[in-house]
C-alpha cells in the first residue's frame, strides 16, 4: 500500500463488512490464493492480526493471511473490468452483495482483485479509522 502506508505503520480497524468505495480495508486473502504471484508488502503478521481488537461473535475463521487494500468498488457499483483484469469475463454488471473490489496503491508490488477478483462475502475483516507510525 505504498506510499499510503509505510513499513512499520500500523493501522486501528473497526470490525465490519460495511464498506464505503475509497476506503482502506483489511481483507482476507484468498485461500487457496490464486495467480501465480504471492502477496506481498502490505500483509499483517499473525502478531498483527492477533492485536487486532476482536469482538468474539465476529471473530474471523482462523488461518489465512490478512492484506491491506483499498476498495474501489462496493456491492451495487458497476464491476471495473478496465481496471480489473481477473473480472473481464464476469457476468455481473455490478459487485454482488457482500463482494469487494480491492486495489494496492502500488500497482506493479500489489497482489489485490486484478490478481483473484472479488473478495467474497464474508473475506472483509475490517476497515481502517487511523493510521498509527512509531
Amino acid at each position: 500500500m505504498e506510499p499510503t502506508l509505510r513499513a512499520g505503520d500500523r493501522l486501528l480497524v473497526r470490525r465490519t463488512d460495511r464498506v464505503r468505495a475509497g476506503r482502506i480495508v483489511v481483507v482476507r486473502a484468498p485461500d487457496p490464493p490464486l495467480g501465480d504471484r504471492e502477496p506481498a508488502g502490505a500483509e499483517l503478521t499473525e502478531e498483527e492480526a492477533a492485536a487486532l481488537p476482536v469482538v468474539p461473535a465476529a471473530a474471523p475463521p482462523p488461518g489465512g493471511r490478512l492484506l491491506v487494500k483499498r476498495a474501489v468498488a462496493v456491492p451495487g457499483d458497476p464491476v471495473p473490468r478496465d481496471a480489473v483484469p481477473a473480472l473481464r469475463e464476469v457476468p455481473d454488471e455490478v459487485v454482488p452483495p457482500g463482494s469487494l473490489v480491492v486495489l494496492g496503491d502500488n500497482p506493479s508490488a500489489s497482489w489485490d482483485s486484478r490478481e483473484y477478483g472479488f473478495v467474497r462475502p464474508g473475506g472483509c475483516v475490517g476497515v481502517a479509522v487511523r493510521r498509527l507510525r512509531l
